[in-house]
């Protein structure tokens, strides 16, 4: 079985992953975990894994996570799905490039100011 989990779905799991880390807590992040597979996703999951309860089997991948990154989390719930036999491919969320296209945007803006003030500082000396 494969599971697709697209950019909007991965967008509030990083979303929440940051909350989690930055609150402590991780009922909020358990249920959005839980809301990004369908019902049917769920459904054949639960028959595929031991407990047979998708929220548990959630829970259980929360409490081995260190609360550190997305991608630790990702990873360990890919492994364990991966165990049940269901290949979780899922799009990364584009929170570096979105950063780093900011910082790039704001030093060209900077540069551009700097060069405006040094053009402006060499008019009124002619």
């Amino acid at each position: 079985m494969e599971i697709f989990l697209n950019k909007r779905a991965m967008q509030r799991v990083r979303l929440s992953v940051a909350d989690a880390i930055e609150d402590g807590e991780i009922d909020a992040l358990r249920e959005d975990l839980v809301s990004v597979f369908s019902d049917d996703d769920i459904e054949e999951i639960e028959r595929r894994i031991d407990s047979g309860d998708f929220y548990d089997f959630i829970s259980e991948i929360l409490e081995e996570w260190s609360s550190e990154d997305l991608d630790e989390l990702m990873e360990l719930l890919e492994t364990q799905l991966a165990d049940a036999d269901v290949d979780l491919k899922y799009t990364a969320p584009e929170k570096d490039n979105d950063a780093d296209d900011d910082s790039e945007e704001e030093k060209e803006e900077e540069e551009e100011t700097e060069e405006e003030l040094i053009v402006d500082e060499s008019d009124d000396d002619a």
